[in-house]
């Protein structure tokens, strides 16, 4: 089945959090985010991690995404934000100027991508030199984490092992993609992993209304609606806790600078 990204409906799926401090502490052990003045956030669906290096102290940050209906979600979701500028176009093809930005910012997105190389040699042609790259994404490693009560996306793949296939075939092998970094020619390549703080729920039927929505995940588009009913009825009876629910995800996030 799959997300539409391109339908209205579902413009604001990606627009309903907020960047979490795990992820902002993250970021600025990678990146001297106080030397970045103009920022680009490739893929930024709703706009919140736009906003959150908008926050962080970036002068200008250029959103950027392939659907129109996503990216009038993230324009409305940013609306507070004159730091925020907005455009249409894709990770291989962005209609941006060159030698222009200090940080571009890829979160993710790569899952979605097959031609790493072009996507990689844009974001080189895009970066000024010294300029950080950084990838965030989950790897097949990943994406195997048993589920408990704070990583709930692993329940999805003990109850549909079908969804392990799905999920596992579009998620690049971590070596891949510093090997193809290092083949466009970024310099500096470290990976690090990151438990990145999703949600916090204050009740287990918030978490269980948002999966209902599939907000956010889209995973969770792959199942029918009668399946999807018996994972949320599978994950409200697997959580031991009521209240809080602090859901966290693992990632890899890659960091790379473009040559001088």
């Amino acid at each position: 089945m799959g997300i539409n990204f391109h339908s209205d409906k579902n413009s604001t799926t990606y627009t309903t959090r907020k960047a979490d401090k795990t992820w902002v502490e993250a970021i600025r052990k990678l990146v001297p985010i106080e030397e970045v003045s103009h920022a680009v956030d490739i893929g930024c669906g709703g706009g919140i991690y736009s906003k959150a290096l908008s926050d962080m102290g970036v002068d200008e940050v250029t959103a950027l995404d392939f659907s129109k209906s996503i990216l009038n979600g993230a324009k409305e979701n940013c609306k507070a934000y004159q730091t925020i500028s907005f455009k249409h176009g894709n990770a291989f093809q962005t209609g941006l100027e060159s030698n222009t930005y200090d940080l571009l910012l890829e979160r993710a997105l790569i899952h979605h991508i097959e031609d790493l190389n072009a996507c990689f040699n844009e974001a080189n042609r895009l970066l000024k030199d010294g300029g950080y790259y950084i990838l965030q994404d989950r790897t097949p490693e990943d994406c195997l984490v048993k589920g408990d009560d704070t990583h709930i996306r692993g329940y999805f793949f003990e109850l549909f092992p079908k969804l392990v296939e799905v999920e596992t075939n579009r998620r690049h092998h971590s070596q891949h993609v510093i090997d193809m970094l290092k083949k466009v020619g970024f310099k500096d390549v470290e990976e690090v992993k990151l438990w990145e703080t999703r949600h916090v729920y204050h009740t287990k039927e918030a978490l269980l209304n948002d999966l209902r929505e599939r907000t956010g995940r889209s995973i969770l588009h792959e199942l029918e609606d009668d399946e999807l009913h018996l994972l949320i009825d599978h994950i409200a009876q697997s959580l031991a806790k009521n209240t809080p629910i602090v859901e966290q995800d693992k990632w890899t996030i890659w960091k790379a600078v473009k040559s001088d």
